[in-house]
Parts: structure tokens; sequence; C-alpha cells
């Protein structure tokens, strides 16, 4: 039950350490890629040929005569795509798949210019160009005519070829070609070690030998750089000239190490610079073991200048090494010219954030494990007793029988189905897991099918896959099989998973992938996939492949009807189409509370916006002011969920005493009241992600939560700032993450910026950092001038019922008077927003005193009953005599209103205008009104008691 007495402690279970992960000195690529020679490639300027993608050139590296192929492609949504691959392999290499959304719309390449060093190519008018030089090669991309990027600038460009099985003498030779000619040769990278691997007591035998890639790119006038997540490290990328590379290799890490750059469980290679005029990216779209060093610089002028000038002309850089085991350089330079293009054409490559169910933006519960449905049923009470609002209940391994996924525990969970029907009567969902591997048991029909669909991978011997999980010996589906894909989709149906209903949702964990006897815990690189690829190839697709053939699994069972809802573990560029990802094994600490803002932030700047941490930490117990603490920051952020490891004590937000109770639960509250702010905010992220510009002063982004530099592009100060950040361009958080805090600094970007307080209304000036007092019970949110938010006027015991809720609108005026901003509903569930464009899009603009509540699309047929309750306006320089609404079919009316003199606050109540229909409300200033309050810190205007009043309704009646 939900409030039985606990144990009185709890630890993280033993664990071998760290020391079965590889450090970068203990893989063979990196080593050879950084001891090996700097191959001085040529670029043979008389095999050019423009296509209609672009141009292609062949390199030829002199000492080994490999013959490579280079292709440029511009694209018309300022992006350039550099492909480098053998030019006859003696197999295709690995690409890629099923990240790419579609092919770009390329542009047509001219020459600009010739000689016999170099060839000069542009697109768009002239505005961009490349330079391709001939030897050493290099390419420079330049945009009105400055150089940007620089591909190959310190000339790392290494590509292994892939070679037949050897004997003993095509090793040697091998060898030799390789490194003698450079008097370079590796110490301990001997010949045999090249086609076959060790480390510890695994080994990985590479079946066509050495295959790893590797190139670097300069980014003039950088030195600010971010992206590349999962690692538990600051937002902006450190220079690693002094210690490790940033790995990217998913990985099961049990309380990983914080400020490291090891591997997590998910994998975007994508590095994003920025300053201030200007916002760059670079897509490394490769699946196989990749490492990236980063070096900040400031470069040295032309020869011939006196000393003192060169001080005054140095400009900053960062390089930027990439080396991965395997595949082909597919890089992919993002020019923006901002961080708003950058992310759209970064969308427009891998996809736009799915639009989740509304309830997926509620708060869910969690933890390993419920112990049954008797227990699943006092939790869900236990909310509504103690008036918490809560939308999902997560059930792990343990409801499964015997850890066999797709079934229930008999003894524990006899009755599914109506377990779930219990909850939906309460409009409350049931979430459960399904890891990647598979019990071995001849006696179960999924194991069957999978054995006898051939949709497991193999070992190298061609043998099916054996590794251990948590059921024991286990095979490991392979997801990169599309028939597998298909084949697990529709284990989802309701015929095939017995005791599921079409209100159950999905949980992949495991999915790095996880094997407790693995190689680093996972899988080894030489087993085998769909198509005789090795696992090294696409070991960071394997869970991106799992999230996809779940999501399609959801949306196929409710017939293409129902949006779907999955948590991943694991992800890749382009997870953001399939659902949500979380942060791992987090501990519950104060420390890891503090790394969670960058973690998650790091993943909104490459594209995952539906993100989230373990409130409180999945390891360990929280003391009651750090999870607190912990509610009120992910509260602010886009995936809310509680969970708590096996062993730990149970957490429910009400076992904690009444005051605690009562603060989480307030944080809980505020967080349904904001989401209708938080469903538009995934709108937009999911639509264009370019609704109109501002009036005059800013845009949106696609991603809903997102750093300072993104909203303030120009301002430095905001540069290195990742313990506060922006939900859309409304609402900046700064969440406590340090115990005893009685004030807070915080960031108020924007010289010419208004900062209301969310709490107090109280108006601040931007361009300044505040120092701001705090309890246990407040958190800093700000709400920006010249923005309107929607918020519920209360929060219901769920998504469901605060649909029904009345809204509220605040409209926080800028230095200029003005504010916008909009609001998006629909039924919050199918996919009817697409299919019949049954959404409501309306927007909210002040301007000269008139408030205007007019349709933002033109497409939008839903039509929903929401009304708006109340409306308050901050900033307001004197106090208004009347407000007076104009609504469609109805007559035009003062309204009655209260006056906040200390902040400028109107606020009127008891309002019942429709969102679906057009409707203004005017504020007048300079009428005498009668007070019907004394009091000095609120007024209240009684409108119908002013003679003038009477006279001009009138006149509008008559009008």
């Amino acid at each position: 039950m939900a409030e039985v007495s606990q144990p009185a402690v709890s630890v993280i279970p033993e664990d071998e350490g760290k020391e079965k992960f590889k450090k970068s000195k203990d893989v063979a690529f990196y080593r050879r890629q950084l001891r090996g020679p700097n191959l001085q490639h040529r670029v043979l300027l008389d095999t050019m040929v423009l296509t209609e993608k672009g141009a292609r050139f062949e390199l030829l590296e002199p000492d080994t005569q490999t013959t490579l192929l280079l292709c440029v492609s511009p694209c018309k949504n300022d992006t350039v795509r550099i492909l480098i691959d053998e030019l006859q392999p003696i197999k295709a290499r690995y690409r890629v798949q099923d990240v790419l959304t579609g092919e770009a719309q390329c542009a047509r390449l001219r020459v600009e210019g010739q000689s016999k060093d170099c060839v000069t190519l542009s697109w768009s008018a002239g505005r961009h160009q490349v330079c391709v030089w001939r030897f050493p090669f290099r390419l420079e991309i330049l945009c009105e005519d400055k150089v940007m990027v620089t591909f190959n600038s310190k000339g790392k460009l290494w590509f292994e070829t892939l070679q037949d099985p050897p004997g003993f003498l095509a090793v040697f030779f091998f060898f030799l070609l390789m490194f003698t000619p450079f008097g370079s040769e590796l110490h301990d990278d001997h010949a045999h070690l090249l086609w076959k691997e060790t480390f510890r007591q695994f080994e990985d035998i590479k079946a066509n030998g050495p295959s790893s890639i590797g190139s670097d790119l300069c980014l003039h006038g950088f030195s600010h750089v971010y992206g590349l997540p999962e690692h538990a490290d600051g937002l902006q990328l450190r220079d690693t000239s002094d210690g490790d590379p940033y790995r990217l290799y998913n990985l099961d890490v049990f309380a990983y190490d914080l400020y490291s750059r090891l591997g997590l469980y998910g994998s975007v290679p994508l590095l994003v610079a920025h300053r201030p005029d200007r916002t760059v990216g670079v897509f490394w779209l490769n699946a196989s073991e990749t490492f990236v060093n980063v070096g900040y610089s400031m470069s040295a002028p032309p020869d011939g200048q006196t000393p003192a000038l060169k001080r005054r002309q140095m400009e900053p850089q960062t390089d930027v090494h990439w080396l991965s085991e395997s595949g082909v350089i597919d890089c992919v330079v993002l020019l923006g010219p901002g961080p708003q293009q950058l992310f759209t054409q970064y969308a427009q490559m891998t996809g736009y954030q799915a639009l989740p169910p509304l309830f997926a933006l509620g708060y869910h519960q969690s933890r390993w494990n419920y112990d049954d449905e008797a227990d699943v049923k006092a939790v869900d009470a236990g909310f509504d007793r103690h008036d918490i609002p809560y939308d999902v209940i997560w059930l792990d391994i343990e409801h499964t029988e015997g850890k066999r996924y797709f079934t229930w525990d008999s003894a524990l969970f006899p009755e599914p189905a109506n377990l779930q029907r219990h909850l939906e009567e309460r409009k409350r969902k049931l979430v459960v897991i399904t890891d990647p591997h598979i019990k071995i048991d001849p006696g179960w029909w999924l194991s069957n099918e999978a054995r006898n669909g051939g949709h497991f991978v193999k070992n190298r011997d061609g043998q099916i896959y054996e590794g251990s999980c948590w059921p024991g010996n286990s095979n490991y589906l392979d997801f990169s099989s599309p028939d597998t894909r298909a084949w697990y989709s529709r284990c989802f149906s309701l015929d095939k998973y017995k005791g599921s209903t079409p209100s159950l949702f999905v949980w992949n964990d495991m999915n790095e992938p996880s094997v407790f006897d693995g190689p680093e815990q996972t899988m080894p690189k030489d087993a085998v996939h769909y198509g005789r690829w090795e696992h090294r190839e696409l070991h960071n697709l394997y869970g991106f492949y799992q999230h996809m053939a779940t999501a399609e699994g959801l949306i196929t069972r409710s017939g293409g009807l129902e949006r779907p809802f999955v948590l991943s573990r694991s992800f890749f560029a382009g997870s953001q189409r399939l659902g949500a990802v979380w942060t791992g094994d987090n501990v519950a600490s104060w420390e890891y509370l503090s790394i969670s803002i960058p973690m998650l932030l790091s993943l909104s700047v490459t594209g995952i916006a539906f993100c989230g941490a373990d409130v409180g930490g999945f390891f360990q117990d929280p003391e009651p002011e750090l999870l607190l603490r912990w509610y009120q920051a992910a509260a602010l952020q886009p995936f809310f969920r509680g969970h708590s490891a096996k062993g730990t004590k149970r957490r429910e937000p009400w076992l904690f005493g009444e005051k605690v109770t009562a603060a989480i639960r307030t944080a809980i509250q505020q967080r349904y009241c904001l989401l209708p702010y938080w469903y538009t905010l995934f709108h937009l992220a999911h639509t264009t992600g370019l609704p109109p510009l501002r009036k005059g002063y800013r845009s949106f982004y696609p991603n809903p939560h997102r750093p300072l530099w993104v909203e303030f592009p120009g301002e430095q100060s905001t540069f290195g700032v990742d313990h506060q950040y922006m939900i859309g361009g409304a609402l900046l958080a700064s969440p406590v993450t340090d115990p005893g805090v009685q004030e807070v600094r915080v960031l108020l970007p924007g010289s010419d910026e208004v900062w209301y307080e969310v709490h107090t209304a109280k108006a601040h000036k931007g361009g300044r950092t505040l120092r701001l007092p705090v309890t246990l019970d407040t958190v800093p949110v700000f709400q920006r001038g010249g923005s309107v938010v929607c918020r519920s006027t209360g929060s219901g015991s769920c998504t469901a019922e605060q649909q029904q809720l009345p809204l509220s609108i605040t409209v926080a005026l800028n230095s200029e008077g003005l504010a916008d901003g909009e609001l998006y509903l629909d039924d919050g569930h199918s996919f009817g927003y697409r299919d019949r464009k049954a959404f409501c899009l309306r927007r909210f603009s002040l301007l000269s005193g008139r408030l205007l509540c007019r349709s933002r699309s033109e497409e939008g047929t839903f039509d929903c009953n929401v009304i708006i309750q109340s409306v308050t306006v901050l900033g307001l320089k004197s106090k208004p005599s009347t407000v007076v609404l104009h609504a469609s079919g109805a007559r035009d009316s003062f309204a009655a209103f209260e006056w906040t003199e200390s902040c400028g606050m109107l606020t009127v109540n008891r309002l019942k205008l429709r969102v679906a229909m057009d409707w203004e409300m005017e504020i007048h200033e300079g009428y005498h009104v009668n007070v019907n309050n004394s009091a000095t810190s609120s007024t209240v205007f009684d409108l119908s008691m002013d003679p003038k009043h009477q006279e001009n309704e009138d006149s509008i009646r008559k009008q």
C-alpha cells in the first residue's frame, strides 16, 4: 500500500565500477588517428563534375594511393552536405538510414573562379560559396565573402578502406603501408590489433579490418559551442585538449559520474556554435562509436602586420575533430544565420518534435516497482485524497510474468485490463515497460515467434546472439530490420498483447542495448544485424529503432487515430519524432539536481524537446528539501516524472509531512495551470517552428525549453548560463538547486526588456543580475514584457479535467506598451488536428490599449467551448477608467475590474469570453470612476455606478 512504514535506509547496489567502460586510450581507432600521420590528401580538380545535387571530386592520398570520392551538396535552406566515401570499395560501406526525413532541395552550383590551386563555387545568388583547395585538401564555406567553416583545416582527414579478410602477409603489408612511410609506427597498436581488438576478456573481430574515419573542422570567430548529448556536463562544451574527448557511444551507465565526457544512454552528433552575430552547426551523421575533440583558440592574423595590429585583429576560433569507428564521412554544415534558422534547418533534416498527447505533459508517478494492483489503486487514490493532480502511473519490470515482456504476473496483476479501466474511469493512464531483450524460453509464444521469424541479432558465427539481462539468458531483437520492427509493432495489438487496453502506453528501457555480460555492458561490436551489417556500424541507432517500432505499434493499435506516448532511454538524432527521453539512472543528490538542467538544455539544443530527469533521483533517498526543490524544478521542464529504484524508500508526494506535501502540491498544480502554455509551445515545435516574428522585437524558436542565448543571441552574458533557461519566449525559470538557499542571483537579459515576477507581478528592468529572496515555497519565474501567457484557472485532478476549466490570460507589457502571444487547442489525444484540421489557434495582441483575440490560422476547425474567465495586464503606467468589451455576436459592455497601484496591474474577472470567438478589450484612461474598495494595494472599480459609464454604455448600445 502507499503509506506503509519504510525501511530506515537504502543504498546504491554494489557495482563493479566504471572501469568496465573504455576510456579513449583503450580504443584502438582513436589511438591510431591521434598518433598516426596527417595524411595529405590531394583534390584532383580535373575530376570535378557539377551535378544536380552539387559537385563531385576525387581525392587522392599519394602515399597509400587511396582514392576517395568527395561530394559537396549545398541546399536551398542554407546547409552544405559533405560526403566522402571510397571511390571503389570492396563492398558498400554503411550509411545511416531512417534518421533523415527526406532529401533536401539542392541548389545548383556555378564556378565563380578557378586556378591550379583551387576552385570556388557559389549558390544562393552568390551569398554563399565553397572554395575547394587542391593540396593539401581543405574546403572553405563562405557566407557574404567571409569564411565561416573550414573542413579539414588541420589536415586530419582519415579514411581507412575496407579490406578482404587477410592472411598474415596481407596484414603485414597493410600495416607497413599505413605507417612505415611516415616513421610513426604505433608502439602498442601491433598489426594484429588492426583486425582484432581485446578489452578485458572481450574479443572484437573486425570482418573487413579497420575502417575508421575522421576529419576536423574549424569554426571561425566562435568561442562558444554546445550540443553533443548525452553527457553529465555543463551546457557549453569544454576544451578537451587537457583531458578526454566527448564520447558518443550509447551505454547503460549506473549512477553516472558528473562533469564527465563519458558517453551515456543516447547520442546526438550535432554541435552548435554561437556568437552574437552568427550561429552555425555541424551534424556528423554516423552511428558508430564516435569521439569529438574541441579546442578553443585565437586565430593568427596574416603575416606582415605589426605585433600591436596582430593583437587587435586576433579572433577566436573553435577546432572540432570528429573520429568514428566506421561508416562514411557524412557531415552537414548548417549556416543559420541565427538560432531560429539553424534549429529549423536541423528539424527539416531530422524531423520536428512529435506533438504529445496532452496527458503526457502532466505529472507521471513511477517506481521500480509498484507491488500489485491494490498498490496501484492505493497510490492513485492517494493523489485524489491529497488533492494532487497526476495523469499516469507506471509499472517497471516486476509487473511481468518472470520478466517476459507483453505479459502480466498472474498473482500480482491478475486483472490488468480491469486495472486500466479503473484508471481510465478517472481519466488516467498506465505505462508499462518493454525492453529489447527477450527471455530464452521455448514455451513462450513471443520468444518462439521472434526466433522462427528471424527477428534476433546474430553473433559473428551466424548463430542467434545470447546475452544476459534482467530475465537471465536472453536474445536481442534486431530492430534495424524493417520486418522485425513491423512484427514488433503488431505485438502491441489488443488481441496479441493480452490484458492491454487503449489506455496502456509504453516505456522502452535498457535499449542502448544493455547486456550485463557484454563488453562495456552492451552488445559486442561484431554481432551481426539485418543486411549483414556489424553492430559497430549502427550501435547508436539501436534504441532509436526500438523507439520507432514501439511508437508505430501504438499508432497501429489505434488504427492511426491516436497519438502514441513512448518514453525511451536510448536515442539518436531524429528521436524527437518518436516521443520522449529522460536522463537515466541519476542519484538523489543536489549535484544531480543541478546537472539535470544543462543536460536537458543540451538535449533541447539538439532538437529533442520532450525530455526530463527522474524527480528526486533514481538511486538513494532524497531528503525532503531536495525532493521539494526537484519537484519545483521538474515542474518547469518538459517531461515531468517521479521515479525511484527498487530498495529505495517510498516517496509518494504525501509521505514527507504536510509542509512538504503542500509545497509539492503547489508545484504540481502550478504545472497543470501552465499546461495551455506548454501545449502551445509543443504545437509550435511540432509544426513549422516558425511562427511570425513578434511585433518588432523577437521570434519564437522550435524548442519549448531553451538556453537563454537562444532567445537573446546578441548578449554574451547569456552564453555561459546553464542554471536558468527560457520556457518558450515568455517565461524565464531559475530553479533553486542548492540546499538552505535564502537568496538567489538571477540574470535578467536585455537592457530594453521588462521582466515581471510571476508570483508578485513586480517589474524589473533587464540587463542586470537581480538578487532575489526565496523561501522553500518559491522558485524564481519571470514573465517577459511583451508576452501573453495563457493558464488554466485551476489544475483539476488530471489533464482531462484541466481541459474543461476556464482560462486566465496574463498580458505583460514591454517598454513600448505592447504584448503578443498565442494559444493552441485541440482534443488533446488524436491526429484530428493533422487529418481534419481539428484545432484552434488563437492570437492575443495588445496595442494602443486594445487587447485583441483573433484567429491565427484560417485552417483550424476545432469548435471548443473553452472560455477566458480573467485577464490580467501587467505594467500599465496609470490606472484605467473604463474597460470595454467588444465580442462578436454580443452587445458591447463595460467590465468591472481591479487595480493594483503598486505594480500597475489591471485584473478583469468574471468574464465569459469564448476563446474561439473574436473579441477585444479596450482599456481607457482619464475618466473618473467610483472606488468601491479603499484598500491601498488593490482597488475595485464598479463602473455600473458611474454616470459617465452609463452615458458611454448608452452610446455604445446606440451604435
